[in-house]
């Protein structure tokens, strides 16, 4: 069945709720209002106020809310709006979600999803923009999923919520309205799995995001000229699927990887890090790095789209790996 991305996402939280009574929605205007996107409209009058709360604007409360729903043993799916506020929950996130599970032992569970959207917008500007997957690469312990397809981000929100471990789920803006064949019968996607959009031959091209539509654009450009794109989804950051990945590059040897995040200390500079460490007999040349200039996202919009990799971007990349053959 044709789903959008946000209804693939709001069939994964009914869905779960029925099934299992102590999942629990929270944040700033899920109830009445259904969420700034509209993702879980309805979902009051179905569950009832003792499922599906309100919260102040406070971050902070609301991670530290879910934190002790989930160590009662309760299942919380908490919302922070916009990814750019985990920031202001960051210690919570950092030093007690992450670490929790680590420092009492392998009996504690600590099943909490902390759902955020990502991304840039159509000049949301500077602080509504954001994308923060690779500031919590750097956080031990906790799972990071970036999905890309309606039937991904249902399949992956519904094992997050089932999983026992912290996960913070990152929902790109742009993408909510894309709509996609998600399966009708209740199914699960394993957590730290990569998917391979479209397979090729000559160059690997792993994308995060919003990125995963660009590069199949980008790839669609390439096929024209002949070369043969092979583009990964890898759904999950950490942990991260490093296998499908190493096969892929042992076909092609030319590496080019394409996020939305700033390129400094990005995804992709810790993804390049690793390839050159355990792939480095497997490359023809130095992997490309496609990502957001290092720059406070603007509002205009026009500015937006030249911050942000398009497909031109990326096939331009693409270009470069192979000329660097001759």
């Amino acid at each position: 069945m044709q789903k959008t991305y946000l209804q693939a996402i709001a069939a994964a939280l009914q869905e779960e709720m029925r099934r299992d009574d102590k999942i629990l929605i929270f944040g700033e205007d899920v109830a009445e209002f259904g969420n700034i996107f509209g993702v879980t409209r309805g979902m009051l009058e179905e569950f009832g106020p003792k499922r599906v709360r309100n919260t102040s604007i406070s971050e902070t409360a609301i991670v530290g809310t879910a934190l002790g729903a989930a160590v009662t043993g309760l299942r919380p799916v908490a919302e922070l709006m916009y990814a750019d506020f985990t920031m202001v929950a960051f210690t919570e996130i950092f030093h007690c979600v992450a670490k929790w599970r680590f420092m009492h032992g392998e009996d504690y569970k600590l099943p909490l999803v902390i759902r955020c959207a990502m991304g840039s917008s159509f000049g949301a500007g500077a602080e509504h923009s954001n994308c923060v997957e690779s500031l919590f690469m750097h956080a031990p312990g906790m799972t990071v999923i970036c999905p890309t397809t309606p039937a991904d981000a249902k399949g992956l929100l519904k094992s997050a919520i089932r999983s026992d471990n912290p996960i913070l789920f990152c929902e790109h803006k742009q993408l909510y309205q894309t709509k996609g064949e998600v399966p009708e019968d209740d199914y699960t996607i394993p957590i730290g799995v990569a998917d391979v959009k479209r397979p090729g031959k000559d160059v690997t091209v792993i994308a995060v995001g919003l990125m995963v539509r660009r590069a199949l654009e980008a790839a669609k450009l390439l096929e024209k000229e002949g070369i043969s794109v092979e583009v990964i989804d890898p759904r999950t950051i950490v942990p991260f699927d490093k296998e499908t990945v190493f096969q892929s590059v042992r076909k092609t040897h030319h590496v080019v990887i394409a996020e939305e995040s700033n390129k400094t200390a990005g995804i992709g500079a810790e993804l390049a890090a690793m390839l050159q460490e355990e792939m480095y007999d497997e490359l023809d040349g130095p992997v490309g790095r496609v990502a957001a200039l290092d720059v406070p996202m603007p509002y205009n919009i026009a500015m937006e789209k030249h911050v942000i990799p398009d497909a031109n971007r990326i096939a331009a990349a693409v270009r470069t790996q192979l000329a660097r053959e001759h």
